[in-house]
């Protein structure tokens, strides 16, 4: 596109661009009552200030006059500067992110968490069903140490459930669940970097360990003491990884399908795509830390309001992700 024709497109953009700036430079004071409302360009503010710097990356590339350039550049320091100088409340900001774009980039990307889905929960229901028909095949995937150690953590006379306590401290295993949670989630996003080959893998082989300790402790009747334990904090641990799961297949396809832009352009863009449902998988993944420390573990409660419990969660999650982040574009 010739340049007369690139800003005769654009100046009315720019021109409001400029006037919405000098709105919210004058104090109250000096604002005139035909100056566009502030909330109104506050509102329209970000997406705007996004087209300016869109519009200067392609003065830039096709070599426009610096004249042009120039403006654009100016108009993007500004726009970036009131941007960041009016900070939205801590709490405002947390709340919007969990209300809307949390759940909106879930849904928007429902192909990818769906692959991831499938991805973690056949193999775990594939490998289930083959150590119900044979409990020995567990030993092809664990060495016969690490399942006793399974068998004594689900033991229905221990007071604690899960890992044992040497120090006794809650704190201390919540520090060390959230360790193990965020290990597994960052290798399930890394792991896209290769083709999304490692995600794959990651979520097959996590899929098919989840499924193989679930049946092998069925099996061996520790089911009461098993199932009150993870049902708990699963909602959170298990939607978490297949989120993560998910954004690594998305950096995988950008790798695989860059279409017009370069491969690491392709991955850059899928990464920025994917940045809200990294903060919200991290977040899930710190609350099944804490449930898992000082909820799932306990022995007390009776069995059927632990069940409870860990329902609520599950229909919870399905309810948020379903409803909330509708309007989010």
């Amino acid at each position: 596109m010739r340049q007369e024709a690139f800003e005769s497109r654009h100046a009315e953009s720019w021109a409001t661009f400029e006037r919405w700036i000098a709105v919210l430079s004058a104090p109250r004071s000096r604002r005139g009552p035909d100056d566009d409302p502030v909330a109104t360009i506050s509102k329209s503010f970000p997406a705007m200030y996004r087209k300016i710097c869109h519009h200067l990356a392609l003065a830039r590339t096709r070599r426009y006059s610096i004249g042009l350039q120039q403006r654009l550049n100016q108009l993007a320091l500004d726009g970036h500067q009131h941007l960041y100088r009016t900070r939205t409340p801590f709490f405002t900001a947390i709340g919007n992110f969990l209300v809307r774009e949390f759940p909106g980039a879930f849904r928007k990307q429902w192909r990818f968490m769906l692959a991831s889905t499938l991805m973690f929960y056949l193999p775990a229901v594939g490998m289930a069903l083959a150590v119900v028909a044979q409990p020995e095949i567990i030993y092809s995937l664990l060495d016969p140490v690490d399942v006793s150690q399974m068998e004594e953590m689900y033991d229905p006379a221990n007071d604690v459930l899960g890992r044992e306590r040497d120090s006794g401290s809650d704190i201390q295993m919540f520090g060390f669940y959230i360790y193990n949670n965020i290990s597994i989630g960052f290798r399930m996003f890394a792991g896209g970097l290769i083709f999304g080959l490692g995600s794959l893998f990651f979520l097959m082989f996590n899929g098919l360990f989840f499924g193989a300790i679930t049946a092998h402790l069925t099996v061996a009747g520790f089911t009461e003491t098993f199932s009150s334990f993870v049902i708990g904090h699963s909602s959170f641990e298990l939607t978490a990884i297949t989120i993560f799961g998910g954004v690594g297949l998305m950096l995988g396809y950008g790798a695989l399908a860059p279409g017009r832009k370069s491969r690491w352009q392709a991955i850059r863009s899928r990464a920025r795509d994917g940045l809200p449902l990294i903060y919200g998988g991290t977040l899930m993944l710190v609350a099944a830390a804490f449930v898992e420390a000082f909820w799932s573990s306990t022995s007390w409660p009776p069995l059927s309001f632990k069940y409870a419990v860990g329902s609520f969660f599950w229909v919870l999650h399905i309810f948020y992700f379903w409803l909330m982040g509708r309007n989010e574009p």
